[in-house]
């Protein structure tokens, strides 16, 4: 099982290889996937070192919002679909 995280690395790695290593604007996530990123977050960094407020990935800012599906939202402006 891929974990949200895994997918927003996954995601964000093939941004960078399909824009010439060009950032995206933003992630989008729910307050249930921020959560769940969160808990992902837990797994995959040494306990007492992360950041729990969550406001980036990998350099990307994250966003909440009640009404996302889970988006990536591209140097564009497109959206990509996280799951």
């Amino acid at each position: 099982m891929t974990t949200l995280y895994l997918q927003m690395t996954e995601k964000l790695s093939a941004h960078w290889r399909e824009n010439n290593n060009a950032y995206p604007r933003k992630f989008v996530l729910s307050p249930a996937l921020r959560d769940e990123y969160l808990r992902n977050l837990g797994l995959v960094t040494i306990p007492g070192e992360r950041d729990m407020s969550a406001t980036k990935h990998m350099g990307v800012p994250i966003e909440i919002d009640e009404a996302s599906p889970g988006v990536m939202v591209a140097a564009d402006g497109s959206e990509v679909a996280l799951q």
